[in-house]
């Protein structure tokens, strides 16, 4: 269950992420990356190296640091009963990962889908939902602390909700984040990719990236 401790985490995060939007619309737009240019993935540079995290994947094995290597990878947050910005991203990233179909399968750019919601989305039910929109999407949860301490590395936020006073007694929703963390084939946070975006432009962006991490 959420608690005070958490609520406060979670506005100290999102305090933060608003502190660094704002110095970079006084300062100027980041150094140039190393990558080439990107439409609406907006890289960092240097990019930053996530903590230790242990997840669970949707077969049941673990997704520790060093299992996304190799690969761009998009992570997006959300839950299967979430009721519009969830299946509509995931339908839009679907969109991309289509036209990365040709691309070989062992640099091919990913998606991971995170639930943040443990208490009722197994791993199971998170396969179920995101391999409706792409068989290729991977999807991981964990229990509460780890999610919270992976979700605030990658400086996004979520949080528990109750609903109001006419929905059945312990219904709740999440709100989160619903911009999308790029990792890069290092398995580095490595930039953002806000809403809403296009999917052609997506997969043209990370096609391209993918061609520059190539050997």
């Amino acid at each position: 269950m959420f608690n005070r401790t958490t609520v406060i985490v979670l506005v100290a995060a999102v305090a933060a992420g608003l502190g660094l939007w704002l110095s970079q619309r006084h300062f100027g737009e980041p150094a140039p990356t190393p990558w080439p240019e990107t439409r609406q993935v907006r890289l960092f540079d240097p990019p930053r190296e996530l903590p230790e995290f242990n997840l669970r994947q949707s077969d049941g094995t673990p997704l520790v640091p060093g299992e996304l290597n190799g690969h761009w990878t998009l992570v997006f947050l959300g839950f299967t009963h979430c009721p519009d910005v969830c299946p509509t991203t995931l339908a839009r990233l679907a969109g991309a990962q289509k036209q990365w179909a040709s691309l070989p399968e062992a640099r091919r750019p990913r998606v991971l889908f995170i639930s943040v919601d443990p208490e009722r989305d197994t791993p199971d039910r998170i396969g179920e939902y995101a391999h409706a929109f792409h068989p290729d999407t991977l999807a991981a949860t964990a229990d509460l602390p780890a999610l919270e301490n992976f979700v605030r590395s990658l400086s996004m936020v979520f949080a528990k909700v109750p609903l109001g006073d006419d929905a059945p007694a312990g219904e709740y929703t999440i709100d989160h984040s619903a911009s999308m963390a790029v990792l890069d084939p290092q398995g580095r946070m490595a930039g953002v990719l806000q809403q809403p975006f296009d999917p052609d432009v997506v997969a043209a962006d990370l096609a391209a990236l993918t061609a520059a991490a190539s050997p």
